[in-house]
């Protein structure tokens, strides 16, 4: 599904997000206090947005590896790192989220930008993270959520429910990418689960921020020492 959206995703992500998508990314990456040495490593990474917003940043990562187990994500990816003359500071492989391919405790920072529902194995994931993480590393991750106050929660399902497929399916030409979105919305774990489970996987000081009246959380913390 996500091989036969790459070429409209990003385009797509704007439009329906009314371009605050950037805003959210771009808030992600300051809650990891960058200073401009570090090793990240963007799990779930897609065509690299995040990957990006992290080595532009101001300071940016030193370095970053996006991991992601969509082929043509990547190679979307990838073709807007050499258009932006980023390929000698972003590195893509192709990747599980429940094995990312990098030693232990040997990055300074794990960023996931709306894939962390995606993965089959929540905490396996978490414990992932915390695995590669060096002691004190600190981590962002972006996910969609249901709003909790009223009129917001019922504007979002109507807009998930009509406007999101619509919109969606017209651009993309894929009839079922845009529906499994609110789908796997609503099946995803609540902000206090996640949170949850990064503490069981070894994190402290972790957060769980809303965002634009709660459709997205950003969740943040640190490895233990």
């Amino acid at each position: 599904m996500f091989d036969a959206i790459a070429g409209r995703y990003d385009f797509l992500n704007h439009l329906l997000s009314a371009g605050i998508d950037r805003r959210w990314r771009r808030r992600a990456i300051a809650s990891l206090r960058l200073t401009g040495r570090e090793i990240v490593v963007d799990v779930c990474s897609g065509t690299a947005d995040l990957a990006i917003a992290a080595v532009r940043a101001t300071p940016g990562a030193g370095r970053v590896v996006g991991v992601d187990f969509a082929r043509e994500m990547l190679r979307v990816g990838m073709n807007k790192l050499r258009r932006h003359a980023l390929s000698d500071r972003i590195a893509l492989v192709r990747g599980d989220a429940t094995r990312i391919p990098v030693a232990d405790a040997s990055v300074d920072a794990v960023t996931i930008g709306f894939g962390i529902r995606n993965v089959d194995g929540l905490a396996a994931a978490c414990r992932e993270i915390a695995r590669v993480l060096r002691p004190g590393g600190r981590f962002a991750i972006l996910e969609f959520a249901m709003p909790t106050l009223p009129i917001a929660r019922q504007l979002y399902r109507a807009y998930f429910a009509v406007v999101l497929p619509i919109v969606g399916r017209a651009v993309s030409r894929h009839r079922a990418a845009y529906r499994y979105l609110p789908e796997s919305v609503a099946a995803f774990a609540t902000p206090d689960e996640l949170v949850g489970a990064l503490r069981d996987a070894g994190f402290r000081d972790v957060s769980a921020v809303p965002l634009t009246l709660g459709i997205v959380f950003l969740y943040s913390g640190k490895k233990n020492l």
